[in-house]
């Protein structure tokens, strides 16, 4: 069943209403190594393997040649105070094979992570240098705040 509201049945034609299916897909890096056909994907539960077949290959036009799928418990927790259990909801897993000509890499979207990681890196290091001169500089006034100086 879907939660989507439709609008409400109008008399005469014609009937401007899209029924939308309620599933959804997202595309999961791998855990373990996995061929270059396979793709993972977290869906929706009620879809069914052969409701990831048809969306893919309707939609997106991808050859699909078997889908497997597994349902992953949710993470449980107890509260350390009142004791009282939470659970995280299920997650559908599908695992889509395409044909042996067809090849997925998974997109790489942080290109320009080093980049980042070094400037990072190169203002903690000037940071820690100022945080030493600081420290040199108030070497000689011992039991002196911090904030009292010249």
């Amino acid at each position: 069943m879907s939660t989507r509201w439709y609008p409400i049945y109008q008399r005469g034609n014609p009937q401007l209403r899209v029924f939308l299916p309620n599933f959804w897909m997202k595309l999961v890096r791998p855990t373990e190594e996995q061929p270059a056909n396979v793709v993972t994907f977290a869906v929706s539960t009620e879809m069914t393997k052969y409701d990831v077949k048809n969306y893919l290959e309707k939609i997106y036009k991808l050859p699909v040649v078997d889908v497997r799928t597994r349902i992953a418990l949710g993470e449980t927790k107890r509260d350390q105070t009142y004791g009282y259990v939470t659970k995280k909801d299920d997650v559908k897993y599908a695992y889509v094979t395409m044909p042996k000509t067809e090849a997925f890499t998974f997109p790489d979207i942080f290109v320009n992570k080093a980049e980042k990681q070094e400037k990072e890196e190169k203002s903690l290091d000037e940071s820690k240098a100022g945080f030493r001169r600081f420290l040199d500089r108030n070497k000689k006034r011992p039991g002196t705040p911090g904030w009292y100086s010249i």
